[in-house]
């Protein structure tokens, strides 16, 4: 469905306001370009064996833990016998304990996107461990008058059962190159990780019979209930598909569609070269977003805002300079726009996902195409 474009003032757009897009600074006046040291925000650490089970997932969705009870079955005691003068001693069958095993709790991870991308969507692996029962053994008895054989169950097991990763990969809108073009909708695919089942295990009885001799001396019989370890089920999980539906591009500073609504700004309009202040002049045209925030979205609806840079320039710095910009532009929304912070959610994407080429077809410069990567996307649901 095609988006409708309206206009604001104050704010210079660009047309792909839903386009994933990245870019770095302007070019100096000397043709230079900003360098400013930043350090690059460090990455999330991996998951580890100490990485405390989750209770809640930001972002995403809990896999509840699964609780796998203890199996416990006691000795059984085989009195002994004197039998032809011959004692005949007591024999115990050790009982069987399994402790209580557990699949710990998981998070379904949505990885964050910006404007125009649905984000990459990632349910872990899980498993459930083995068990065996132990093996159990009654003695035989031979003594005079008495040839008892013994009487055994071999252990039994079942299996470590496993489901791998499944992963939907992010995917993004075209790239319009000019006013008037219509981009397609896209959609990221279902995602169903499938359920998991480990076997129930069952070591049968046993028993051996009393047995006597011709002198009426006799041996016990004996019995050593069976053992079960029910089938244990993780049930699956799944992430429906989702869709960002198509638009046309245009030269306003605000495009709506049916569920959506997102605003795109130069850098420039709102800082200097190399800064992460936000200008005075540029507080007129974000009072205006502000405003038709409140008019357009739920008042309790997610603000996202994404910082984007040009490729030119060091790739560290410019990571750092997007994540910066990003987060002035949420603090101002907080502070001066009156948006409740809980709200508002910044990320930088540096250079990293540029909406049109940074160079031309021969490779040369392209400052026209930089100049639209150098960006900040204010975005929410309608």
């Amino acid at each position: 469905m095609r988006g409708r474009i309206s206009r604001g003032p104050a704010v210079l757009l660009a047309a792909c306001l839903l386009l994933a897009a990245c870019g770095g600074e302007p070019e100096k006046a000397d043709g230079g370009h900003d360098r400013t040291a930043a350090a690059s925000a460090s990455p999330s650490p991996s998951p580890s064996a100490t990485t405390p089970e989750p209770t809640s997932c930001t972002g995403g969705e809990l896999i509840q833990a699964v609780e796998i009870p203890a199996v416990h079955s006691d000795p059984v005691r085989i009195p002994g016998a004197v039998i032809g003068g011959r004692r005949i001693p007591d024999v115990t069958v050790p009982g069987v304990d399994i402790p209580a095993q557990r699949v710990p709790a998981q998070c379904v991870e949505h990885r964050p996107a910006p404007g125009g991308c649905l984000g990459a969507v990632a349910i872990p692996g899980t498993s459930i461990p083995g068990v065996t029962i132990p093996a159990a053994r009654i003695p035989g008895v031979t003594a005079p008058g008495i040839d008892v054989p013994p009487v055994e169950q071999g252990s039994v097991s079942s299996e470590a059962v496993t489901q791998p990763a499944v992963t939907q990969d992010e995917v993004c809108q075209t790239r319009p190159s000019k006013e008037g073009e219509y981009v397609s909708s896209v959609y990221r695919a279902s995602l169903y990780r499938s359920s998991l089942y480990r076997s129930s295990v069952y070591r049968a009885s046993l028993y051996r019979p009393r047995a006597c001799n011709d002198k009426g001396e006799c041996i016990p019989s004996a019995t050593v209930p069976g053992v079960s370890v029910p089938g244990v089920s993780i049930p699956g999980v799944s992430v429906p598909g989702a869709t960002l539906k198509s638009y046309v591009a245009g030269p306003g500073q605000v495009i709506k569609g049916d569920d959506s609504i997102a605003y795109n700004i130069e850098s420039d309009v709102l800082f200097d070269f190399g800064k992460a202040d936000i200008k005075p002049a540029a507080a007129e045209g974000l009072k205006e977003i502000v405003k038709s925030l409140r008019k357009e979205v739920p008042s309790d609806a997610p603000v996202q805002v994404d910082g984007h840079t040009d490729a030119k320039g060091d790739t560290a710095a410019n990571q750092a300079l997007s994540e910066r910009r990003a987060k002035a532009i949420v603090d101002w929304l907080a502070t001066e726009g009156g948006i409740d912070r809980s709200r508002l959610k910044a990320a930088g994407y540096g250079e990293t996902k540029p909406a049109f080429p940074n160079t031309k077809p021969d490779g040369s410069d392209d400052p026209g195409g930089r100049a639209k990567n150098r960006r900040v996307v204010i975005s929410a649901a309608r």
